[in-house]
């Protein structure tokens, strides 16, 4: 399998800028003109790609007031899951308007189906890949509905242990997926970044040969530039316009400025990894000069001796270096040498 993925003719993987990606998820909060408003805001972030999710009430749960379907803690205490993701869809019907407004500005847009009449939805508008969400991660029939689409495939790992992990990644592959990124997720809104294990960003990639990442729910931009700084290839975060504007993701989501920052620190991070060398860096070029060496310190008359009375290591660097010191004491000069002379070996008798 390859370590490589292109989206949209965009590579993706170790060898590539990070991948970008800005989840605006329920931040629409429940408004067309708001959602179109949050890809025009997404795509100006600089951002690789844009994600949303495809799914009703109805595809994801059902209306039942029973405690299995009240949300314990967190984030959304209290609420009911229909009424949540009844909140939170993107409705099926604004999903073509949506990929309109992407391809007019340009920017690749991609959704996570939550069930096969969303993954026909988003085959029927040529998405260029899919997600799967974490918590779908041991839902084998919808990844393999996925698949077979022949797209690449994102799938989320929070929660997931690493046999279903395996399961997930075997049944992706056996039913056409070629092109695989694994991100590693901490499914909790928002994450404790004590809890955010980066470590595992570049295993997942190496315990399955793939490309990997981090899909982001910590506060801020840390977490996930240290994922890049590891090794990961993709970064997804969730964005808003406004947190003040509030929404079901709102609380945990960054706003536009934020986004911006995330992508070219995320940018900056690949960048500075480089490779191991102990090379002097082009840059370090015209700094050699301030390095120390030896300077004559006190004018020195033809024959005197050098001393450390009128020989010092100093800056800047034109002289002999500071370790030839023990070398050149107790020489003399040749010539007579001027204080705020480089020493060279020409200078003394012994050359």
């Amino acid at each position: 399998m390859t370590r490589t993925v292109t989206i949209n003719g965009r590579p993706i993987g170790p060898d590539h800028r990070p991948y970008v990606i800005c989840e605006i998820s329920g931040n629409h909060n429940g408004q067309l003109d708001r959602a179109l408003k949050l890809l025009d805001a997404a795509a100006a972030t600089g951002a690789d790609a844009i994600k949303m999710q495809s799914y009703t009430p109805d595809t994801i749960t059902i209306d039942h007031d029973s405690p299995d379907f009240m949300i314990e803690g967190g984030l959304w205490d209290g609420r009911k899951l229909y009424d949540l993701y009844g909140e939170a869809q993107t409705p099926f019907e604004w999903h073509a308007p949506l990929f309109a407004r992407a391809k007019e500005l340009g920017v690749t847009l991609f959704s996570t189906p939550f069930d096969e009449s969303a993954v026909e939805l988003l085959a029927g508008l040529d998405a260029p890949a899919y997600k799967i969400a974490s918590f779908e991660i041991i839902d084998l029939p919808l990844i393999a509905a996925v698949a077979a689409k022949g797209k690449p495939m994102i799938i989320s790992t929070g929660m997931g242990n690493l046999a279903e992990i395996e399961a997930a990644v075997t049944t992706a592959r056996a039913n056409g997926c070629d092109e695989l990124i694994l991100l590693h997720c901490i499914s909790s809104y928002p994450a404790p970044i004590e809890q955010a294990n980066l470590a595992t960003v570049p295993h997942l990639g190496e315990a399955f040969d793939c490309v990997s990442g981090l899909s982001d729910h910590t506060m801020g931009s840390a977490a996930a530039v240290t994922s890049v700084a590891l090794g990961g290839s993709v970064v997804e975060k969730h964005f808003t316009l406004a947190r003040s504007d509030g929404g079901p993701d709102a609380a945990f989501s960054m706003e536009p400025k934020e986004f911006k920052a995330l992508v070219e620190d995320c940018h900056h991070a690949h960048a500075a990894i480089g490779a191991v060398t102990y090379e002097r860096a082009e840059a370090e070029q015209g700094s050699v000069r301030f390095r120390r060496s030896l300077y004559v310190v006190a004018d020195i008359a033809a024959g005197d001796v050098l001393n450390k009375s009128n020989i010092r290591s100093i800056r800047p660097g034109f002289g002999l270096s500071p370790a030839e010191m023990p070398k050149v004491l107790g020489q003399r000069a040749r010539v007579d040498i001027p204080r705020g002379t480089p020493l060279s070996r020409d200078l003394l008798e012994q050359g």
